[in-house]
């Protein structure tokens, strides 16, 4: 990892530029607004449970003082669920008071979440901590990668978990599940994400990806 690179716990700080690094990053690693124009209600649905209501177990890459990756994590799957079922039905709201505004692509991605965002997402494990991730292009790299999963699996055994889980995006001729089973992960399940057909000339899939972290992989910070 490069010297000027730092890994550290998320600050309430942070949270201006988590939203919009989520937005910079939320179309296959580029801006959403090609797919959905309204950035507030994207960050909201992807980073508000992370930022506002577990903290503690989020961890940002930054490069010369500023936030150029993230990793949001949590270890309570009841409350993220409980909180994802509220949000939903305020998204919900404010996403149809504003649908007669949006663009045509806004309108189609809309229409995706509808009728077929249940069907594609892959299933995941109720009961153990979960993440995402993030990175700008310039910031992508595996040694951040991986400091930004250390320190997360790190902040889980401190608090006695097991198990771990992910849902990662990817590609057929790139990064595929390999690059996450040398990390100790296995596959549970992949679907293909339709929306994205329109905006890419290749598949794209979303994978479950699980982790025991006992498993002696990932254990150790690189930076110690």
């Amino acid at each position: 990892m490069p010297a000027d690179d730092v890994i550290r716990p998320y600050r309430p700080s942070d949270r201006d530029a988590v939203r919009r690094l989520c937005c910079e990053t939320g179309y296959l690693g580029k801006a959403i607004d090609p797919v959905f124009e309204d950035r507030e209600l994207f960050a909201d649905y992807l980073t508000s449970f992370y930022t506002d209501w577990e903290p503690e177990s989020s961890f940002v890459l930054e490069q010369d003082g500023e936030v150029k990756g993230y990793l949001l994590g949590s270890r309570r799957p009841f409350l993220h669920q409980l909180h994802g079922f509220a949000t939903n039905l305020r998204l919900f709201a404010k996403g149809i008071f504003r649908y007669p505004r949006y663009n045509k692509a806004s309108k189609a991605f809309v229409r995706w979440i509808l009728l077929n965002a249940w069907r594609e997402v892959p299933a995941a494990p109720r009961r153990i901590p979960h993440f995402h991730f993030n990175m700008l292009p310039e910031a992508q790299g595996i040694a951040g990668t991986r400091e930004l999963l250390v320190q997360y699996f790190n902040h889980l055994r401190a608090n006695g978990e097991k198990q771990v889980f992910g849902q990662v995006v990817t590609f057929e001729d790139r990064r595929g599940a390999k690059v996450f089973e040398r990390y100790g992960f296995r596959v549970i399940e992949k679907k293909e994400i339709t929306k994205y057909r329109l905006h890419s000339p290749d598949p794209v899939y979303l994978c479950t990806v699980i982790k025991d972290l006992d498993d002696g992989k990932l254990a150790q910070s690189t930076a110690a």
